[in-house]
């Protein structure tokens, strides 16, 4: 089936018991026995429930693995996957990470025993050169954030396997609509459900979809033991908000494109980091992994003031954290999203005082457009 169909009524069949599309949201937190010993599948929402279950396996089908499971937010996702690894190990990590996972790694699961390391992972050399005996695992997002760079996921693919390391990709930026790692040789793949699969910013979610039994296996049981599986009314509202994911994606992509091309031609901006961009140091790349450029896009405006200036001027533009909703979001990565990372390594990854990221939403783009360019006339 194509990927429209899947989305729609994988997962998401109509309840057997009263015939309605919709299935129904079992707001329990325990199930009845029949008997000793005998259940209906079911016993405790903190181990499963019918809504996980459904979730999980759209999630799986989307992206193409074995098994999916889903957690209470992206970062809860993340950190179950790091817990498959066992203190002295090793984890090379795309530079420009997300900040949480900055945070998590450096100040959380250092104190473990796991090791971590950080490089521009757009170049394969320098991760071969950060591989160490001990490494077990690459984990990388391509586009980063928020500085958009682009991953050769193949590459990575071939180089993991060759040394027998995990691969985990981060695929929140584009949804497996636009981009499939596992097609590209990934072993995991982490979503913050929150943004695009969910896409109405109206609840957080975090998934983490397996190839290997092995790992689908562990990560269930870290799901369960640890109790961050998702609840009932939050699984129902990403299921709902996957069945119109590949609509929104072709318009936050073409919005994407022709916010970015304004941006790219207005004299008050210094620079524009987007993939679809001729401009872009890996738009070829990106051309050839990704089915569309996405709606994230980040620019430069050399200056904290001039930054300032434009995000308390925007008004169909929200300034706020997150990303991925049917509205517009905008930010700043220094104070807002990556805060926790130092500004000696912020500076080190691209990450200016002058930098916005944006997320571009699904209104008409001539209102979009129309908003950026008199915030930028306030500069």
């Amino acid at each position: 089936m194509g990927f429209s169909t899947d989305a729609i009524h994988v997962g998401q069949e109509p309840d057997p018991l009263t015939g309605s599309i919709v299935a129904p949201i079992y707001q329990t937190s325990t199930y009845v026995l029949e008997e000793m010993g005998k259940d209906k599948g079911y016993d405790y929402a903190r181990t499963n429930h019918p809504n996980r279950k459904a979730l999980e396996r759209t999630v799986a089908k989307l992206e193409g693995g074995h098994a999916a499971y889903v957690f209470t937010s992206g970062m809860a996702a993340i950190d179950a996957v790091f817990r498959l690894l066992r203190p002295g190990e090793h984890t090379i990590l795309s530079q420009a990470v997300y900040g949480g996972v900055f945070r998590l790694t450096t100040k959380l699961l250092v104190d473990f025993g796991l090791e971590f390391s950080y490089v521009d992972t757009s170049c394969l050399k320098k991760i071969e050169e950060a591989i160490k005996p001990n490494t077990r695992m690459i984990y990388v997002e391509t586009p980063t954030n928020p500085t958009m760079i682009v991953t050769d996921l193949a590459a990575v693919g071939r180089i993991c396997e060759g040394r027998n390391l995990t691969f985990v990709v981060d695929n929140t930026f584009l949804s497996p609509y636009l981009q499939r790692p596992i097609e590209f040789g990934a072993d995991i793949v982490v979503h913050s459900m929150t943004k695009y699969l969910n896409g109405h910013s109206d609840c957080t979610g975090g998934a983490a979809i397996l190839t290997r039994a092995g790992d689908a296996e562990k990560i269930y049981f870290i799901q369960r033991s640890a109790g961050a599986g998702l609840a009932p009314m939050d699984c129902f509202l990403v299921s709902r908000g996957i069945k119109t994911l590949a609509v929104r994606m072709d318009r936050h992509n073409s919005n994407g494109i022709a916010v970015a091309k304004f941006l790219e031609s207005h004299p008050k901006v210094k620079r524009v980091i987007y993939p679809g961009l001729a401009s872009h140091a890996q738009h070829e790349i990106a051309k050839r992994q990704q089915r569309g450029f996405g709606g994230m896009l980040s620019f430069d405006l050399g200056s904290l003031e001039a930054a300032k200036t434009l995000l308390n001027h925007v008004r169909i533009c929200s300034l706020a954290e997150s990303l991925g909703g049917v509205e517009t979001l905008i930010s700043h990565p220094a104070l807002m999203t990556h805060a926790s990372v130092p500004p000696e390594i912020q500076k080190q990854i691209g990450i200016t005082q002058g930098l916005v990221r944006l997320s571009v939403g699904i209104e008409d783009v001539e209102d979009l457009i129309g908003d950026l360019d008199q915030a930028l006339a306030k500069i």
